[in-house]
């Protein structure tokens, strides 16, 4: 019996990843971890909310970044999901700890095969 044709490629470019880098002083580590934790909690459990990792620089212990993958789009990101009251004290506390200005970036999701 032979496999099934595999299924058309998704041309749709609904959703977006978003790309966040932030240096902070490696004194500081574990208590911008400690604020950030109970975000990154709520924000996985978000059902937009696809993909979510934290990634560690293994040359610079103040350096972190991380990727959130989502359903929806930008706009739906910057209205919508960032107005969450519990952004509000995981940005309070830990922006003071920025010794640079934290980096943002938005991608779309390219069109065609290019995903699992």
């Amino acid at each position: 019996m032979s496999d099934p044709s595999p299924q058309a490629p998704s041309t749709s470019k609904q959703g977006m990843s978003l790309h966040v880098s932030i240096h902070i002083h490696p004194s500081n580590r574990a208590a911008f971890l400690e604020h950030f934790k109970p975000c990154f909690e709520a924000v996985r459990a978000e059902k937009e909310c696809t993909f979510f990792e934290v990634f560690s620089d293994p040359d610079d212990e103040g350096h972190l970044c991380w990727v959130e993958n989502w359903t929806r789009d930008r706009e739906w990101f910057m209205t919508v999901q960032i107005a969450k009251d519990y952004y509000k004290p995981y940005l309070a506390a830990t922006e003071p700890m920025f010794v640079k200005p934290r980096e943002i970036k938005f991608y779309e999701r390219m069109e065609g095969d290019w995903t699992l």
